[in-house]
């Protein structure tokens, strides 16, 4: 969510913050009161307080570091000559992170930054995909999942009192496809508890990870049926068709997420080489999420006029724009994904209603209730009249 430069500015200066070298040429951070055990295949662990005082210039070294935290580079083509090598350092960003952004005191401040920066993009509410990571204390104590979706709850809270025309945030709690059935099938399990317990800020459950050479769908069907057998519901945000091979087992997943009643399809890239699919979603209303810069940093289309959902915009297909991981493509917010699909998927036809018609979309696919999707609505349309008012003078 959150820019590279406010986690170097902002988290990596404070104290008892920890940092090592890894094997692959990344690094991991860690806050600890006391030196952390050793990583495997990880240099030993050092105060990044103290590296920093035995480097002439310290901003060297912090440009030196967030090359660690974004897939920036000045030669894509040479540093990633391949998909797997993209997705390779695109999961590594998220390792390298991960200790910095768990860090409770950092997790809190985060999230609320995160809200700030989409906040100040214009964007009213907000649905995030998260793993609602197990997030630590100083003393290496550990928080689980009802803790940090409370955590979520009460940030957004705050952040709604301080803008009050800020909707919301939902969370959708999201788990590697690396996992095996019986992991799955315990998230799963948590998540009917946890949704329950929080429905206000708890939308649904997806799996997250690279589809091209990881699990299908149908491989965790044990556990995706579960809440189905149990007689309850479970809102499903799968990532399907984000793959440009035809004919693997991860193709397939866009028919087992409208099987599974998804609520959304993330990414959709492959919809158009499925007409059943595209069918089906069409008619039930299940919008795509379509990642424009997302798709095109990590290799499945190069010149965004050939991306597959120009053809379902112009179809009037179900579709939602969404910004996936902008920190990770050095973008902030929603905007410069909504420049891409209004120029890139809209061509020379598109025009204000196109834009207009995409944000009510997200209004409109969103996991609101009928009653907060029209206050939403009516929220947004006076937004809308006002920047029109200003803008036609």
């Amino acid at each position: 969510m959150v820019g590279v430069d406010w986690l170097m500015k902002n988290v990596t200066y404070r104290p008892h913050c920890y940092i090592c070298f890894t094997a692959s040429q990344s690094v991991r951070f860690l806050f600890s009161a006391k030196r952390p055990r050793p990583l495997p295949q990880c240099s030993a662990w050092v105060l990044l307080e103290t590296l920093r005082g035995k480097v002439d210039n310290t901003t060297d070294l912090d440009n030196s570091l967030k090359q660690n935290l974004t897939l920036l580079t000045e030669h894509p083509a040479t540093a990633y000559p391949s998909q797997d090598a993209l997705w390779d350092r695109f999961e590594e960003t998220f390792n390298a992170a991960s200790g910095l952004i768990s860090y409770v005191p950092v997790f809190k401040d985060y999230f609320y930054q995160g809200l700030q920066q989409f906040y100040t993009d214009n964007v009213m509410y907000l649905e995030l995909r998260s793993g609602v990571s197990l997030t630590y204390e100083l003393d290496g104590s550990t928080h689980d999942r009802a803790w940090c979706l409370n955590t979520y709850q009460d940030v957004t809270r705050k952040f709604v009192e301080d803008h009050p025309d800020f909707l919301g945030v939902r969370i959708i709690l999201s788990v590697h496809r690396g996992l095996n059935v019986s992991e799955v099938k315990a998230v799963v399990e948590e998540a009917i508890h946890l949704q329950k317990e929080f429905p206000e800020v708890m939308a649904g459950f997806d799996l997250v990870g690279r589809e091209d050479g990881g699990r299908p769908l149908w491989y965790f069907r044990e556990a995706l049926s579960l809440p189905a057998e149990l007689g309850v519901t479970l809102p499903y945000f799968f990532h399907a068709g984000e793959t440009d091979w035809e004919g693997t087992d991860v193709d397939e997943n866009l028919l087992d997420a409208l099987l599974f009643n998804t609520t959304r399809i993330g990414h959709g890239f492959a919809l158009a080489r499925h007409p059943l699919a595209k069918e089906l979603s069409r008619k039930r209303g299940v919008a795509v999420e379509v990642c424009p810069i997302s798709n095109q940093v990590l290799g499945l289309v190069s010149d965004l006029r050939n991306h597959p959902a120009a053809a379902l915009m112009s179809e009037g297909h179900p579709m939602v724009v969404s910004s996936d991981d902008p920190a990770t493509f050095g973008a902030t917010g929603l905007s410069y994904d909504f420049y891409e699909a209004f120029v890139g998927l809209g061509g020379m036809n598109a025009h204000l209603g196109t834009l207009k018609e995409l944000a009510i979309n997200s209004i409109r696919y969103s996991s609101l209730s009928p009653e907060l999707k029209d206050k939403a609505l009516a929220l947004w349309q006076r937004k809308w009249d006002k920047f029109i008012s200003e803008n036609s003078q």
